[in-house]
């Protein structure tokens, strides 16, 4: 398998850190990254690539004031950096299509040579459907993020020309699911109870009983499943973008897991939740990063030479699919990083927007 430059980078490496060590990659770069706001690793994920002299720098959030306050923090520290708001709601289709239509319409955007897909939500303690008729997880950590990426495939595709290959990258933050969880396809809205599923679609009893979660074979909806199936889709989604970019166009697809880190995403989850969690950490079960660590694993994916060299079938099935810790991981479950699953994802996903593509 293919190693990465730093193989010393690990958990606690900041992003800062990991934005000097790979500079050359950043200067003079454009980059866009959703999901930015002060709490949050999207916001360290930005200031460090600002750090290093990008051309432009793309902030994509939700809420215009809070997008603004991120730009005005950036500024403060690098204000030779030309940032830009990009107002996007990914639970909606209707939205996202907006948003990639502004972006296309930049007469001074040439390119985009770095995508980080950072947005998320979890645990939202109901079932909820999108306007798009998606269960809110999916619809927001994957479908949204897939339809962004493909509309705006042109100007990603602009970026590979004179780039050597690998360098223009598509990053999908991930989670720790993929090492615990595959795809739900017989019922993507949660709708059918636990014990009504087939036995390869169930979940982690173990898990979720770990969680809290009780009588799960009686239950339609766990909020962390439903989270879970989202966070295997971003894995799954490079895997399938590898197969269609990098052979012809050298565009690179990875995903990762960015650590536990304590961010506003778990503002939706329970109070029962929450006290479960706590009591997790408290046992050892997993601990807290800083914001600057979260970012660092997005950096190495983005940034990592030594990533885009080689096949992405090199050294396994999908080389390169799925960082921990700064390093490529063999963890995931496999099934969150199988081709033919990652086929039948794309293929959902197209008939989800409505709409094929091809380059």
């Amino acid at each position: 398998m293919t190693a990465t430059t730093h193989p010393e980078f690990n958990g606690q490496t900041e992003g800062l850190d990991v934005a000097k060590a790979f500079a050359e990659a950043i200067h003079g770069k454009t980059v866009v990254v959703t999901g930015v706001n002060r709490g949050g690793i999207g916001f360290s994920t930005s200031e460090a690539i600002a750090s290093q002299s990008p051309a432009q720098l793309i902030i994509a959030g939700r809420n215009l004031s809070k997008i603004q306050e991120c730009i005005d923090a950036l500024k403060a520290q690098f204000p030779e950096v030309h940032y830009r708001p990009l107002q996007i709601n990914l639970s909606s289709q209707q939205s996202v299509r907006t948003a990639a239509s502004d972006l296309l319409s930049w007469p001074d955007l040439k390119a985009v040579d770095i995508l980080v897909n950072s947005a998320g939500i979890m645990l939202l303690p109901e079932r909820t459907i999108s306007e798009d008729g998606i269960e809110m997880h999916f619809a927001t950590n994957h479908i949204g993020h897939f339809l962004f990426t493909c509309l705006v495939m042109p100007k990603l595709i602009k970026a590979t020309e004179g780039s050597p290959k690998g360098a223009t990258r598509i990053i999908n933050v991930s989670s720790a699911s993929p090492m615990v969880a595959s795809m739900r396809w017989s019922d993507l809205n949660f709708e059918k109870k636990t014990r009504d599923l087939p036995e390869t679609e169930k979940p982690s009893y173990q898990m979720h009983t770990q969680w809290g979660t009780e009588d799960i074979e009686n239950k339609s909806y766990i909020p962390l499943e439903a989270y879970n199936q989202s966070k295997v889709a971003n894995v799954l989604f490079g895997i399938a973008a590898n197969k269609r970019l990098y052979e012809k166009y050298g565009i690179l697809s990875l995903a990762l897991h960015p650590g536990v880190i304590h961010t506003e995403l778990g503002r939706n989850a329970s109070p029962e939740t929450l006290a479960v969690v706590k009591e997790m950490i408290g046992q050892g079960v997993f601990s807290y990063k800083t914001l600057g660590a979260g970012a660092s694993t997005s950096l190495v994916a983005a940034l990592d030479p030594k990533l885009g060299v080689g096949k992405t079938g090199a050294g396994g099935e999908n080389y390169g699919a799925y960082l921990v810790d700064c390093q490529i991981s063999d963890k995931a479950h496999p099934l969150a990083v199988s081709s033919v699953e990652a086929e039948k994802l794309w293929e959902l996903s197209e008939q989800l927007v409505k709409e094929r593509f091809a380059w």
